[in-house]
């Protein structure tokens, strides 16, 4: 009986995935084609389809396993003994995704989807709420350990949600510099979090 190689096969599915990324961002979903995807990934279309059945399952492989890394991320910060540390952990892979140059067009394949697929938009808003959870039981307890925050610990995580959303949104924007805007956030959480200019350097 033939087994499957557990390794294998997940790294051929999130090779998949990168191609599935790398033509959404470019061409947008319905702008696709499956061929192209197999031919960015260098496979034949029984192999796709034998890891994704349709175009959708891809959609929601790709946003759904970002959201799930993402879930251990928010996961991992919430175990720190430094809450400071945690949240810092939680805005180095926002950072991180910000700078990715795949981000203005996924953002868009996001937005769209949202519109009409009751089950991303389900993930999406899931998501969000974790995110806007975690990060408020972080500012809780960097306000119990003396933090000065700006507003209450739930006003801030969801400032601070709002700023990321903002920015991932500005990221299709002509002259958009990923750089300038990640300073620029870090400058405004700082202040948020009772830390002003002089602390906001050191966030995420």
């Amino acid at each position: 009986m033939r087994t499957v190689d557990p390794e294998k096969h997940a790294r051929k599915r999130a090779d998949i995935l990168v191609a599935a990324a790398e033509e959404f961002a470019a061409n947008g979903v319905d702008g696709t084609s499956t061929a192209a995807i197999c031919r960015r990934a260098s496979i034949g279309s029984g192999t796709l389809f034998h890891y994704f059945p349709t175009k959708l399952d891809i959609v929601h492989g790709l946003f759904g396993d970002a959201f799930a890394r993402m879930a251990a991320v928010y996961s991992e910060a919430e175990a720190e003994d430094d809450p400071e540390a945690g949240f810092n952990c939680i805005l180095h892979h926002l950072f991180d995704d910000l700078a990715n140059p795949l981000a203005p067009g996924l953002m868009a394949v996001a937005l769209l989807q949202i519109g009409r697929d009751e089950a991303f938009a389900r993930m999406f808003g899931e998501d969000e709420e974790r995110a806007r959870r975690s990060l408020t039981i972080l500012l809780e307890r960097m306000a119990d350990h003396g933090a000065q925050l700006a507003f209450p610990p739930e006003r801030a995580a969801a400032w601070i949600q709002h700023l990321f959303d903002a920015s991932f949104l500005a990221s299709g924007n002509a002259g958009f510099d990923a750089a300038l805007q990640t300073a620029e956030l870090r400058t405004v959480i700082g202040w948020l979090i009772g830390r002003g200019k002089a602390g906001a350097a050191q966030l995420g």
